[in-house]
């Protein structure tokens, strides 16, 4: 029964001195951890020199206003519809009625469409002038200024594309092209040789599609 005893008591004073011998360690690993936080503290101290907390200006500080993206994929895209939808190649005379004025009308608009053009009962909306520029720049121009008539839900617009008496032999070169392009626009319903107070054979009429 003694001998149990002694027993007892050696455990207890074992278990005694573990556990002292974790409170010291745990100790000393916290010392350490307080002197290198401390360390470095300093070494952030003598780096920067003294700091003083800022005053409280009472002022409300409100974040910037978030800069939109800007639409880069779109540009391209609308860069490269503008090149490619249009072709210098495609021949547009066969399309055209020809009158007493040239006209076009697509497939499903009827002939109706081209004499009210030709009497003036839509009112021209906007106009573009192709007066001077070069062929590829005139394409590019038109094929603008078509897009944003129809996203501003224009329907009738005015081209000037002159009488080309300033070109060499008097022909008249843009004013074919820009036929060809207005028939290669899908956006174009039809189109007329506007009347002698709007350009006469230096101009047409245009109807574009209702905006989407």
């Amino acid at each position: 029964m003694k001998s149990k005893s002694l027993q007892d008591l050696h455990a207890i004073r074992k278990h005694l001195e573990d556990k002292e011998r974790i409170e010291r360690e745990q100790a000393a690993k916290r010392a350490e951890a307080h002197k290198r936080a401390e360390a470095e503290r300093n070494l952030f101290e003598r780096a920067a020199g003294k700091v003083e907390k800022l005053q409280h200006h009472g002022r409300v500080v409100h974040p910037p206003e978030p800069v939109a993206p800007i639409p880069v994929q779109r540009q391209l895209d609308d860069q490269r519809v503008l090149r490619e939808a249009i072709s210098d190649e495609f021949d547009a005379s066969t399309l055209l009625e020809v009158d007493d004025a040239l006209s076009f009308r697509r497939p499903g608009i009827g002939i109706d469409v081209a004499r009210k053009l030709r009497r003036g009962e839509w009112t021209i909306q906007a106009e573009i002038d192709l007066h001077g520029l070069r062929r590829d720049d005139a394409r590019e121009a038109l094929a603008e200024f078509l897009r944003e008539s129809v996203c501003q839900g224009l329907r009738c617009v005015r081209v000037v594309h002159g009488k080309g008496l300033g070109s060499p032999g008097k022909t008249p070169v843009l004013k074919g092209k820009v036929h060809s392009w207005l028939v290669q626009k899908n956006e174009v319903l039809a189109f007329v040789q506007a009347r002698g107070d709007e350009g006469g054979a230096g101009a047409v009429v245009v109807l574009l599609k209702p905006s989407p």
